[in-house]
Formats: structure tokens, sequence, C-alpha cells
């Protein structure tokens, strides 16, 4: 029997045909390791068993002759006459083993390199990952930095045009105050004392009106509130508006509007020139019920 060619040893270790050519043709004949190595590393391609055409003159699994060596001196019949080595069974048998054993090294080496690989791109993959989670992270930490600038800011800000709002309503309280003269009596004043029972007289004499030198106001306000203050009876009635300007609220964008008094019963409209006079001379004492409506300025 004659020697195993590259291509009918590739066949025996259990390579298709046409891949067992291809590989050959494709490594230049260079021996059975180098179109394994081919056939290993392309036994995933889509065209591996597409066919590949052969050159003329190259036979798939030898050395390409020359045509000097095909039709030498003896002719061309002189080397098929030649007979190659024979191979026993137990060689044949030998030779197809280490082919195996080269085959099952192949592809623990490739098994190998693979997993190398597969590790590789697994520590690139976590490195690529954790350097992602770092960067999410510091851009968080970026955000929330610039959050936590932009309330303290806006924060600051509020505060200052609080401040400013407060200021302004102490200067306008001040100058009405001053305006008006003197402050209005914040302190309560103590309650008036009953009067003790008079005692009859044998002549029936008439009552005498009482002189009273408080007077208890009731102010109701436009959003349906009210406030409730004793005055002096001498007191003016420009007392009473600068006590409702003072404590009817803040309303919000600065300026108060100045505020006109009515009376409840009988409906009255209190002037400018009855802000002047007191109250016990415009009939609120010992009390009243004054009713606070807007009034627009001039």
């Amino acid at each position: 029997m004659a020697e195993l060619t590259a291509l009918e040893s590739l066949i025996e270790m259990g390579f298709p045909r046409g891949r067992a050519e291809k590989a050959l043709a494709l490594t230049g004949n260079q021996g059975i390791e180098a179109a394994m190595d081919w056939l290993m590393e392309h036994e995933d391609d889509p065209d591996v068993d597409e066919p590949l055409a052969t050159p003329p003159g190259h036979v798939l699994g030898r050395e390409p002759t020359s045509s000097s060596e095909q039709s030498g001196p003896e002719g061309p019949g002189a080397a098929a006459g030649e007979a190659r080595p024979v191979l026993s069974e137990e060689e044949k048998q030998e030779q197809t083993k280490r082919m195996l054993e080269l085959v099952a090294q192949k592809h623990r080496e490739r098994e190998e390199r693979e997993e190398r690989e597969a590790l590789e791109r697994e520590r690139q993959r976590r490195k690529q990952g954790q350097e992602l989670s770092a960067a999410r992270q510091r851009l968080q930490e970026d955000e929330m930095r610039r959050a936590a600038e932009e309330r303290r800011r806006e924060k600051a800000e509020e505060l200052a045009a609080r401040q400013r709002v407060r200021e302004k309503i102490e200067r306008d309280k001040a100058e009405r105050a001053k305006k008006y003269g003197g402050s209005v009596g914040s302190q309560p004043s103590p309650p008036a004392t009953e009067p003790g029972p008079v005692p009859s007289s044998p002549s029936q004499e008439p009552p005498t009106k009482r002189e009273y030198d408080q007077c208890r106001i009731q102010v109701r306000l436009p959003d349906g509130t009210s406030l409730t203050q004793t005055f002096r009876a001498r007191e003016q009635l420009a007392a009473v508006r600068l006590y409702v300007e003072l404590h009817r609220g803040e309303e919000p964008g600065g300026d108060q509007d100045p505020v006109q008094l009515l009376s409840g019963f009988p409906r009255r409209a209190f002037s400018e020139a009855d802000m002047e006079r007191p109250l016990q001379e415009l009939g609120l004492v010992p009390s009243a019920v004054l009713i606070v409506a807007k009034k627009c300025p001039s």
C-alpha cells in the first residue's frame, strides 16, 4: 500500500474532502500541520465548504511539479513507473494515531486560546463597566452639587427679597406714625369700671349723662376678619385708621393702599376732615363697629 498523501491523511482524520482540499491549497501544500491550523481557525466560516478552483498543474495534497519534472529525460512514464515505499498496517495505524493526537493538541490549543481571549474580553468588559459606573457617579454628584448651589442661591435671594419688603413696610409704618403724630396705643387699656348702683334719691332726679374716657372699636376688614382695640375717647379717628393700616396684614408687592372707614349704622363714610375729630365727637363712644373699604388713591 502506498504512503498516505496529506489529503488522504486529513480525510482519514475525519475532515470533509472539500475542506481538506481547500486547506491544502490555501496553505500552499506546506504539510498536514499547516492545513490543520487553517481548518481549526476557519471551521466556523460561512464559506468554508465552498469549493476552491485549483490552478493548472497543481495537485491537491502534493507538491506542484514542473513540466520538466513531468517530462524528464526518461519521459512522462518514468515517474509513474517508480513505486512508493509500502507502509505496513501497523505503520499506517501509527501514522493515523499521530495525526489524531496532533488534531487533539490543536483543539486543546485552540480552546486554551479562546478561553484566554474570553477572559481578556470579560476583564475589558468589567473594566469598561467600572469606568462607566464611575463616570455616571461623578455626573450624578456634579448634578447634585449644582442643584444644592442653585437651592442655596434661590434661598439667599428669597431671604434678601423678604428683608427688603420688611424694611419697606417698617419705613412706611414709621412715616405714617410720624404723619399722624404719636404712636397708637398698642397696650390694651384697662377695662372700664362698671358704675356702681346709684342710690335712688327721694327727689327722683333724672340720671346724668355718663362721660366715657375710653372707646372700644371693632373694625371689619374686607377679607371678613376683624380687629378689636380700645382707644381713648379723645383720640382722633386717624388713630383708628393708623391702627388698621398697621395690623390689617402685609400684601405682596410692597405698598399698602390707604383705607377708608365707614360706620355700620347709620351708613356713613368718614372724610379726611373727620380724621382730625375725636371719637367722642363722632359718636363712637363707648363702642362702635366700623367697616374698612378700599380707598382709591387720588
